[in-house]
């Protein structure tokens, strides 16, 4: 019998030296896992926000973000905005649906939560809403949002969190 390991998923804080492959995963998912819900367009002005690298860089380094590697490569990232906020939740199409997002957002989620977080928010895109609505997000509220001269649409959904144990 063959035993074929699997990659191994890890996760770490996010490094300077990430920020080019991030932004390369960003626009990866976008061009290839929201052609279903995005125009060609919206999915180029979404994209270009990766464009400026030192803002991107600047963007993540604000947040506390998480990059998701697979046999030591990143294949994702994830970050906390203030304590109650998931700003940027991007898998690379080739990792899609092998737990990624998944680990990311358990992470986010945790960390919210010791945080003190009583609630979790996302502006999830069309594209990501089962992925969020699967892990107990609740839809709040639809937004319209320009980028680049584009109406993008997305909602915004939240997550009660566990409560905090008290150390007693």
């Amino acid at each position: 019998m063959n035993a074929l390991a699997l990659p191994q998923l890890a996760m770490r804080p996010m490094l300077a030296a990430d920020v080019p492959l991030l932004a390369e995963i960003f626009r990866a998912a976008i061009e290839e896992l929201t052609i279903e819900d995005y125009s060609p367009a919206q999915q180029e002005a979404w994209a270009s926000a990766a464009d400026d690298e030192a803002a991107f860089g600047a963007k993540l380094s604000g947040a506390l973000t998480l990059v998701a590697t697979q046999s030591g490569s990143a294949v994702g990232f994830g970050s906390l905005a203030g304590n109650s906020r998931i700003d940027m939740l991007y898998v690379h199409p080739a990792a899609a649906g092998q737990g990624v997002g998944a680990m990311l957002c358990d992470a986010l989620e945790k960390l919210a939560a010791a945080r003190g977080a009583k609630e979790l928010a996302v502006d999830a895109s069309d594209a990501a809403l089962g992925f969020f609505e699967h892990r107990g997000f609740k839809p709040k509220s639809r937004n319209t949002i320009t980028l680049g001269g584009e109406w993008i649409a997305n909602t915004t959904m939240t997550k009660t969190l566990p409560a905090k144990e008290s150390a007693s």
